[in-house]
């Protein structure tokens, strides 16, 4: 068979459903191939939104997402969102068409170095040589996306190698030469970390987006309540735990609670478990490091140490090296230190007030949340709607919440949304699946409507309407003495008068009572439906 049958062949193999992609020419051989195939293809109006789609799909299927694109432009488009995976360890392969092999370097049309340009932003990227080299390159990049610290691989196909016959060689193993990474914490490890549990007052846990890589939820659930550990997490590890669950304590970091915060400065051991510590996770951390012991669980150990001193490294898989602590059945901690948290975090309450202008947002994410189902999916888009969702969404046992984090891209949610869902309906009935964002990422992403509407995919959509870009509009209050620049988003479009034209029902809400009426037609509305969130444009985010 030719190259183009291969991949789509070695696809079928890896169990691949759905693919999000947009065609062109230099990809041509593989789209063609891609009409014989069961797998469903999502045409996505923009090269990023495949990108994103894939990601939110993996977030919920726990496998890799897969997208496809042409060459040049349309490979490009795709950085952003490979950059957006890479950050968040979320497991992507992506396929990009690539001129014939001949032509490689003379700058012919619609040629770039895309596996240069995403050498910082994959896990591993090939440029195929040979046609019967594909099957093995299909399986190990599903093997490298997958395991260790999950991330996007990048499979660049030249036009003649898609057009090239070869046999097909689909092996039963991915075998890569020093590529073993390290599931189980190290013995030793696990003991000396057992001892410093012991003798702790104030241990304290920090959950980052590794706990859902490692598919760990429950693990460090049950890992907190048999120690009585409270536990905090990154903006990545919301939801790692119920947001209403006793033992939370909140988002850390610049933009979390005081609490959380609070909880970091006095914990005398902090147990960072899948997270990057990242400028935005902790907040003081040279406070942090005076007086805290860092016990730092992760499966990349370039994360360890990177950005806050460690007294104890562990490498491995979260979930595998919890179940390695507990399996010592350490002591419980006294009620003490979590009670005292709790009073702390009780008389500090979110602010639920009504707003002369517009709606709260606070309020309107808190009530949304806690009407959907449990297991239901929200995607957060990044600005001001982003912070009001994190720091005011309830997250029970089975729900999730996506946004992305590292790369903070704008445009991330509806699509992510979209591949969220498909997943969910794969895996069920479908999960009740919302993007919220502002009006300016809105304008971002608002022609990944069109797909929704095209492929079926029920996805509601909040915007919260407040005519700046939010949060640098409140950067410039802030610290720049309100002098606001370029933040002014008059002549945007009507976002319901959009929705309407792509065929989705909507409505606009100012007031606290419609807002409460809207909210129920987006729960209740069979299909895709928008609902627009008028908010005062002096509105904080904290």
């Amino acid at each position: 068979m030719n190259g183009a049958q291969a991949i789509i062949r070695s696809l079928e193999r890896e169990g691949v459903s759905h693919i999000f992609g947009y065609p062109g020419a230099a990809i041509a051989p593989f789209y063609d191939r891609l009409s014989d195939s069961n797998i469903r293809h999502i045409l996505v109006r923009h090269e990023q939104h495949a990108g994103h789609a894939a990601g939110g799909y993996a977030r919920i299927a726990g496998s890799p997402g897969v997208c496809a694109v042409t060459s040049g432009p349309g490979a490009t488009n795709l950085l952003t969102a490979l950059a957006t995976a890479y950050m968040d360890s979320v497991p992507v392969v992506a396929i990009t068409g690539q001129v014939d092999s001949g032509l490689l370097g003379r700058d012919v049309f619609q040629e770039a170095d895309i596996t240069g340009a995403a050498e910082p932003f994959t896990k591993y990227s090939y440029l195929v040589k040979e046609a019967k080299d594909l099957p093995r390159i299909v399986k190990e990049a599903f093997h490298i996306a997958a395991t260790g610290r999950p991330g996007p691989v990048l499979i660049d196909v030249p036009f003649d190698i898609q057009m090239t016959e070869a046999k097909f060689d689909f092996p039963k193993d991915a075998v890569i030469r020093g590529y073993r990474p390290t599931i189980r914490g190290h013995a030793g490890q696990i003991k000396r970390v057992i001892r410093a549990l012991e003798q702790s007052e104030y241990p304290l846990i920090c959950a980052g987006g590794g706990v859902f890589a490692a598919k760990a939820q429950d693990t460090l659930r049950e890992f907190a309540e048999s120690i009585n550990i409270p536990v905090v997490s990154t903006l990545m590890g919301i939801g790692a735990i119920p947001t209403s669950h006793p033992l939370y304590m909140g988002q850390v970091g610049m933009h979390g609670k005081s609490t959380a915060n609070d909880a970091i400065s006095e914990a005398d051991i902090l147990i960072l478990i899948g997270a990057r510590v990242s400028d935005r996770a902790v907040l003081l951390p040279d406070k942090v490091k005076r007086r805290t012991k860092i016990i730092h669980i992760d499966i990349d150990p370039a994360e360890i140490g990177k950005n806050l001193d460690t007294f104890l490294p562990v490498v491995g898989d979260a979930k595998t090296v919890m179940e390695q602590v507990l399996s010592h059945s350490p002591a419980r901690k006294s009620d003490e230190w979590v009670e005292f948290l709790t009073e702390k975090k009780a008389s500090r309450r979110i602010d639920l007030s009504d707003r002369v202008n517009g709606v709260n947002p606070k309020r309107f994410v808190n009530e949304l949340s806690k009407a959907l189902p449990d297991d239901f999916i929200y995607c957060a888009d990044v600005g001001q709607n982003q912070l009001w969702s994190a720091g005011n969404i309830d997250i029970r046992t089975g729900g999730r919440f996506l946004t992305t984090g590292g790369m903070g891209t704008m445009g991330y949610a509806i699509a992510a949304a979209a591949g969220a869902r498909i997943a969910s309906r794969e895996m069920s009935d479908g999960r009740f699946t919302v993007a919220v964002c502002g009006d300016g990422a809105f304008q971002m992403s608002m022609m990944e409507l069109a797909t929704v509407v095209q492929h079926g995919i029920d996805v509601k959509v909040v915007v919260m309407v407040n005519g700046k870009l939010g949060l640098v509009r409140e950067i410039q209050t802030d610290s720049y003495g309100d002098r606001q620049t370029a933040v002014d988003l008059s002549g945007s479009p009507d976002p319901v008068a959009i929705a309407r034209a792509y065929g989705i029902a909507g409505d606009t809400v100012d007031t606290w009572e419609r807002a409460r009426d809207g909210m129920q037609k987006l729960i209740e509305r069979k299909g895709p439906y928008l609902l627009a969130v008028r908010v005062d444009e002096a509105e904080s985010s904290l």
